[in-house]
């Protein structure tokens, strides 16, 4: 019988018929990190991660405040800019502790969220439903979208004097604006989110016998819904931009009225206060949109992209 040696051995034959070799004795096959243990590290990288980039946007806000005290400290002129009669933050922190001890502190904040709550809630439903409706018909697409388009250019301010002769009270018209401010960008985010469904969820669902209106339900609102959240985002944004120009029709508190209020008597640093209380209402309150709709879209968790 003839003896066949390791060296004069045949290869091994693999899954497909492939020739193998095997490894040499006392050489261990290399081994991947396993995916239990990649995805640990990765969770254990990311809050010192995103803990980097909080410190580095504080830093970047700091920065800014920093060089806004130097310029309206120095009065600097640069010509097509000047910060002569600029207040610095100094003198806002002064201005923003006498309206803290100030009881119409509340009113101002209490009587502007309500306006743009109300403005932003009748904008979310008519948007949603108008959006969802036009996305899925071309007849509503042909009827309705143009006389929409031909508003959306049309600022605030432009709306003011239309909104007193259409409401009976100037609350109502406040509400208006902030209304006006919301409206497009959410209907118009909504319009996209439906036209960006795959045709064929769509057509597999009729396949599979939904009705139009469990179609419309279960399948369109659903896969628009992050697009939704998106506008309603930039939505609740533009109504706090809104603000002002509703606030300048009447009343004695708000926010934007006390801004208004501040510009007529000449008190710089109010301005700027009022102005970055309306910026800092603004970012929290869509802050809050986006939250709300990480919860109500569990299913869609876009990854960010690795920079």
């Amino acid at each position: 019988m003839t003896m066949i040696s390791e060296h004069t051995a045949p290869p091994r034959v693999g899954l497909g018929g492939r020739a193998g070799f095997a490894p040499p004795r006392g050489t261990a096959a290399p081994r991947s990190a396993p995916p239990a243990a990649a995805g640990a590290l990765q969770q254990a990288k990311r809050p010192r991660l995103h803990l980097r980039r909080a410190w580095l946007r504080a830093l970047s806000v700091a920065a800014c405040v920093a060089l806004w005290q130097w310029a309206s400290a120095s009065r600097a002129d640069l010509g097509v800019v000047t910060f002569t009669n600029v207040p610095a933050p100094t003198e806002i922190l002064v201005a923003a502790r006498d309206l803290l001890g100030s009881p119409k502190l509340w009113l101002h904040l209490w009587s502007s969220v309500l306006r743009v709550l109300a403005g932003f809630a009748a904008a979310g439903v008519t948007g949603v439903a108008l959006g969802l409706v036009i996305g899925r018909s071309r007849l509503a697409e042909d009827t309705l979208l143009p006389p929409l388009e031909v508003l959306r250019p049309i600022p605030g301010v432009a709306w003011l004097p239309l909104a007193i002769l259409m409401f009976p009270s100037a609350e109502l018209s406040m509400i208006f604006i902030t209304y006006i401010g919301a409206l497009f960008p959410i209907l118009l985010a909504t319009i996209h989110g439906v036209g960006a469904l795959d045709p064929r969820l769509i057509a597999s669902s009729r396949s599979l016998g939904a009705r139009p209106f469990r179609l419309f339900l279960e399948v369109v609102l659903p896969g628009a819904l992050p697009s939704i959240i998106t506008g309603m985002s930039i939505g609740m944004g533009t109504s706090w931009f809104c603000l002002v120009t509703a606030e300048m029709i009447g009343g004695q508190y708000g926010i934007g009225y006390f801004t208004w209020e501040s510009y007529n008597l000449q008190r710089y640093p109010d301005i700027v206060l009022g102005m970055l209380l309306i910026g800092l209402l603004g970012m929290l309150s869509s802050a809050l949109v986006k939250r709300a709709g990480v919860w109500l879209t569990p299913w869609h968790r876009p990854e960010e992209n690795a920079r």
